[in-house]
């Protein structure tokens, strides 16, 4: 069963309230290839064929515990998406990756891949203006640790058990 979402595509002209089915139309391939990613099987067995090369259905189908038809479902729309190829030898249909379509996936991501790196960016430069100003402001640099000794529970100075080395530090 192909739960590939239709996608209403409406021209510049139209509105949303005047959409007729007519104006209705397949999936773009690059909705296909979504589509085709957003099972976690379909995923699984591009990351196998990807880690082990070109498999088999039989092989394939014994990573997962379903139904011989179910599993050939998956493998259509997989390649249906262009994601996978299929070629005869002999008896067996051996299944590919196909690499290219999912060039589509890096180039939609991109954009938001750069908008994430933007962001990250400017909070590490706005922390980095928070622990320089800090700096500056109390002559040490805050990082919560205290510098000045061991303490122990409740912030008490801890005395490790036994008296000071040099007796002149006991009175600074």
């Amino acid at each position: 069963m192909d739960v590939t979402p239709a996608v209403r595509r409406q021209s510049p002209s139209s509105s949303a309230s005047s959409a007729s089915p007519a104006s209705w139309s397949a999936p773009s391939a690059e909705d296909e290839i979504f589509a085709a990613l957003a099972s976690p099987v379909r995923r699984e067995v591009l990351r196998l064929l990807r880690e082990r090369g070109p498999r088999s259905v039989q092989e394939l189908a014994s990573c997962f515990s379903m139904a011989r038809p179910s599993f050939s479902e998956h493998l259509r729309v997989l390649r249906e998406a262009g994601l996978v190829s299929e070629r005869r030898d002999g008896r067996r249909r051996l299944y590919s990756l196909e690499p290219v379509p999912l060039v589509r996936v890096r180039d939609w991501l991109d954009p938001y891949e750069r908008f994430w790196r933007d962001k990250l960016s400017a909070l590490r430069h706005l922390l980095d203006d928070s622990v320089t100003a800090d700096t500056e402001a109390t002559g040490t640099e805050t990082t919560g640790i205290t510098t000045t000794g061991e303490t122990g529970a409740g912030g008490r100075p801890h005395d490790g058990g036994g008296q000071p080395e040099d007796p002149d530090e006991e009175r600074q």
